[in-house]
């Protein structure tokens, strides 16, 4: 495991990344990649990238103040958006396609006399199991378990779990079949 300091190169491109991150030496990190910041202190490491695994152009991930694991051999196709505030945890052999967005928190909404960029942020934890493919522009909302082998359209909005080996579709995403 590769623990990132402040600067490391990977193939031509440069990455800024602070303490808290561990990608594996097998990974590929293609340009563009973002990593943001607000690591946690209470913990070592915010970010975690297993061994074999691909992040194309445009990925971002950004912890803030949680925690990010991705598995090992799991491909982020180019300009996925991870926020991390509740924790959120990508299984091994995962295949997430373009333009998608996970999340692990949601927004409060408290009253008319408080504006809503200053509310509180409520962190939910996100988990994306193993063998899982979420299609291009998918989105997976704060609170959320996709479960193993699960199969989700293209532009699907997930709002609740998903059971293992289910095929979902749609806005809400339903289940319309199960892998066989």
């Amino acid at each position: 495991m590769l623990k990132l300091g402040d600067v490391v190169q990977f193939y031509r491109h440069l990455l800024l990344l602070g303490r808290g991150f561990e990608i594996d030496r097998t990974c590929y990190i293609s340009r563009r990649v973002s990593f943001g910041a607000f690591a946690r202190k209470k913990e070592k490491v915010s970010v975690e990238i297993g061994a074999q695994s691909e992040l194309a152009e445009g990925v971002q991930i950004n912890p803030w103040f949680g925690r990010v694991v991705i598995g090992r051999n799991v491909f982020i196709g180019p300009y996925v958006v991870i926020y991390g505030h509740g924790g959120v945890e990508i299984g091994d052999n995962s295949l997430i396609a373009m333009h998608t967005c996970i999340v692990s928190s949601n927004h409060t909404v408290l009253g008319r006399d408080d504006l809503i960029r200053y509310q509180p942020d409520l962190p939910l934890p996100t988990r994306i199991g193993r063998d899982v493919w979420l299609g291009a522009g998918v989105r997976v909302m704060g609170g959320v378990t996709v479960g193993d082998g699960c199969v989700v359209g293209a532009g699907a909005v997930v709002v609740k779990d998903l059971p293992p080996y289910s095929i979902s579709v749609g806005v809400p995403a339903k289940v319309m079949a199960f892998r066989e």
